[in-house]
């Protein structure tokens, strides 16, 4: 049984003696009750009973990066390559229509009321091994292949001086960017290697010192009129009080015109990929779920997004499965929960999302959506930490889930890499972010 060593921080108050019990009883725990780690997927889960304990799973994959000359592994009849190496945590994608490659790299915000105590101490610690605690460069950088190869040769600072960004989308002339605390407008001229026009504030967003989940993401419509944004709660499961959670754990429909914005769907904790389903031209999106349920409590999920519907969060999940660990409790609520569509596995941290359209990685990935997990710190064994298809027929899941990308974590269950965005290049190969071994992958058809 390993122990991880934990050092009292100087600026804490010394922990007392039950505290510090309390400390080596969690990472005792995160060497117990190992579970299968592909249970919890599809249109209809199987969900064991919640497991209340004092103390949830702690079972981290410390991050070390890649050793010299190592990839991960590609699915048959794939190959992967590195398009871009040597960046500074790189989170999200977004490919320009000729062909330039946008990477957001970033990191969070200061937080200064987030994580506070004993639990949100040990949380600091978590993340820091997990390697989620680099300094944020703020920056957006464009890469370009010049000549096709599937390498970028060239790489500039797109836009410099942001303040956490993550999601990116370009209408017309006009390049929106979400930063953490605001969605930002920049004028933009078709091969443009730096913008130095200040952003225009189109509409502020929830942030503030807490700030818990802070990835904002966008997406526009069709027609470029609308942005739809998504705003993560402030808590795992509502403990700090409703009033925290204004506006949160939802997608905003913003017009791009005016900022003005409504609650296009509310109840989903913390979406982060957004795609539009070209069957249906419905809106898609990829949810994180709440923790502290037991190892195999409660899935991530991949769901169309109804307009006006509420998905839950904090009060029930998958549907209406009751979380009485909320109080007040809101049965009015529970009963207009509506179900996800597809589950993607607990603590799976699924946060990108691809529509897989002009793919050019064979039949088997010809409709569907491509999904990145960034990989679980609290479920035994690991759960993520790959990058997935889900194929559809008809606008709508149908059937397993099929790797596209594994390797991630090393035989000992250190992380090699961690998979966060995804996108299609201009080529139809599909782009991956990895914000630990700071790397955007390519994986594309042989020979491509």
């Amino acid at each position: 049984m390993t122990f991880l060593a934990v050092s009292q921080p100087p600026s804490m108050p010394r922990l007392n003696r039950s505290a510090g019990v309390l400390l080596a009883v969690m990472l005792v725990c995160s060497q117990m009750l190992a579970h299968s780690a592909d249970v919890g997927f599809g249109a209809q889960p199987t969900l064991p009973a919640p497991e209340h304990s004092l103390i949830p799973t702690v079972n981290i994959a410390p991050a070390i990066g890649w050793p010299a000359d190592a990839a991960p592994t590609p699915a048959p009849g794939t190959r992967v390559t590195a398009f871009a190496s040597g960046l500074d945590h790189p989170r999200w994608l977004y490919v320009l229509p000729n062909g330039d490659v946008l990477v957001a790299e970033t990191n969070a915000p200061p937080k200064p009321e987030d994580g506070k105590g004993i639990k949100g101490w040990i949380m600091g610690l978590v993340m820091k091994r997990a390697g989620a605690t680099v300094t944020s460069a703020n920056r957006i950088t464009l890469l370009r292949d010049s000549n096709g190869d599937g390498v970028a040769d060239l790489r500039s600072v797109l836009l410099d001086g942001l303040n956490s960004p993550f999601g990116m989308a370009l209408v017309g002339q006009t390049l929106y960017v979400a930063n953490s605390d605001a969605v930002l407008s920049f004028p933009y001229t078709d091969g443009a290697t730096n913008i130095m026009a200040a952003g225009t504030k189109l509409v502020v967003l929830p942030g503030g010192p807490i700030n818990h989940h802070w990835t904002k993401n966008l997406i526009a419509s069709n027609d470029g009129s609308k942005l739809y944004v998504t705003v993560g709660s402030n808590s795992n499961v509502a403990e700090r009080g409703m009033e925290v959670e204004a506006e949160r754990a939802a997608i905003w429909e913003v017009d791009a015109a005016s900022g003005s914005h409504r609650l296009f769907a509310t109840g989903l904790r913390n979406p982060n990929g957004l795609a539009w389903e070209p069957e249906t031209q419905a809106l898609w999106t990829v949810v994180n779920e709440r923790d502290e349920l037991g190892d195999d409590l409660v899935p991530d999920f991949l769901t169309s997004v109804r307009d006006g519907a509420f998905y839950g969060w904090p009060y029930s999940y998958f549907g209406q499965h009751v979380d009485t660990r909320v109080t007040p409790q809101r049965p009015d609520l529970v009963a207009q929960a509506i179900a996800p569509d597809y589950a993607l596995g607990a603590h799976t941290a699924s946060l990108g999302l691809a529509d897989a359209s002009g793919n050019t990685l064979g039949a088997a990935f010809a409709s569907g959506m491509f999904i990145g997990q960034h990989g679980s710190w609290n479920r035994r064994p690991h759960s993520g930490y790959k990058v997935i298809f889900v194929p559809f027929k008809s606008g709508q899941p149908a059937g397993d889930p099929v790797d596209v990308l594994t390797g991630f974590l090393s035989d000992g269950g250190k992380a090699q890499g961690r998979p966060v965005g995804v996108a299609l290049d201009k080529q139809g190969a599909l782009l991956v972010a990895d914000d630990v071994g700071n790397v955007v992958w390519r994986v594309s058809g042989q020979g491509l």
